[in-house]
């Protein structure tokens, strides 16, 4: 199959995902009335702190019932397409899986926080959250380095270093974790995790067709198709939220395609916003437990920048513009540095 027929065949996937998107959103919506899929808002930290910052910041959204939970059309969408016409044991078995599992560990934590009650309600304890997506990492790595055969990592204009089973399975289960987490904290504005998850899916993408890898080319496109029509429903004012469901079955899928394109390596150039959204939540927690003091009004920084005034439009879209540079950065680097 050559380039033109590889890209034809990708974009024929991401219109299926979006149309089956599309007509699956209504049927979500009425679900998501009749059984109240309200989103509880989060009013205290990881560590047990009050967020006043940002329970006042988010006021408005909380004012009426918000749905959320609504990854399960992405889940979907995506898996209808990719068992239909994409599945293949080598390219779009785990990536598949891997979304499957992140979204399970989502939708645990969502439906905990939609029908739960007292301290509970918020989700799932951030450790067994961590217990659950390491448990499907580690799983799926076994599976990448011992079925698939892959025990090295590709070091860009360096070449290919041997990193043995052991070591291949905890890179893949990091990989997942991180990624999974990362996009999970982005998922605070209207648009900006589906923008952000939509960019990387597409920069890694453009990597698997340039390697040859058709079929996992297609389901980054079907990811892509799911995404396009979450954000036509979810720019602002979002009609309802992705909710841990989405952006932990997203995070979870990225990381294994980032995986099977040997580009482990380029996850922090290609997700730089993610990671830096990450990190802003990390060093805010790490400075209130050890110094007593705050580095943001509110962390992640996308909340910091709203509280500084900045409107949510303003926000995502220059997350958007900053992803879309480094995503460009990614794949120049992947071209030139060997993983193409």
């Amino acid at each position: 199959m050559d380039i033109d027929d590889e890209m034809f065949y990708g974009l024929l996937l991401a219109l299926a995902g979006f149309l089956f998107s599309m007509v699956l959103t209504p049927f979500y919506t009425h679900f998501a009335y009749k059984y109240k899929f309200w989103k509880k808002q989060k009013k205290t930290t990881v560590d047990g702190k009050d967020l006043p910052v940002m329970t006042k910041l988010h006021a408005h959204k909380f004012s009426h019932h918000f749905p959320t939970m609504a990854g399960l059309v992405g889940i979907i969408s995506v898996t209808i397409v990719t068992w239909i016409f994409n599945l293949d044991r080598g390219q779009t078995w785990l990536p598949l899986v891997g979304f499957l599992g992140g979204a399970l560990v989502g939708v645990i934590d969502d439906v905990i926080n939609i029908f739960g009650s007292g301290r509970g309600a918020a989700g799932l304890r951030g450790p067994v959250k961590f217990f659950l997506i390491s448990a499907v990492g580690l799983t799926l790595g076994w599976f990448f380095a011992v079925k698939l055969g892959w025990t090295s990592i590709l070091i860009p204009f360096v070449g290919d270093f041997e990193v043995g089973i052991v070591a291949m399975i905890l890179i893949f289960a990091f990989a997942l974790v991180a990624t999974s987490n990362a996009v999970n904290i982005t998922d605070g504005l209207d648009g900006l995790s589906g923008g952000l998850a939509m960019i990387a899916y597409a920069a890694f993408g453009v990597i698997a067709m340039y390697q040859g890898n058709t079929l996992l080319f297609g389901f980054c496109m079907t990811v892509i198709g799911w995404l396009l029509s979450y954000i036509w429903f979810n720019v602002p004012p979002a009609r309802f939220m992705m909710g841990d469901t989405g952006s932990f079955a997203l995070g979870a899928g990225l990381g294994v395609v980032a995986m099977m394109t040997n580009s482990f390596l380029l996850l922090p150039i290609i997700c730089f916003p993610a990671v830096i959204e990450t990190f802003s939540s990390l060093i805010q927690l790490i400075s209130k437990k050890f110094f007593k003091k705050k580095i943001f009004i509110s962390a992640p920084l996308h909340h910091h920048l709203e509280a500084k005034g900045w409107g949510e439009a303003k926000i995502v879209m220059r997350f958007w513009i900053i992803a879309g540079v480094c995503a460009i950065i990614g794949v120049f680097i992947a071209a030139t540095g060997g993983a193409l």
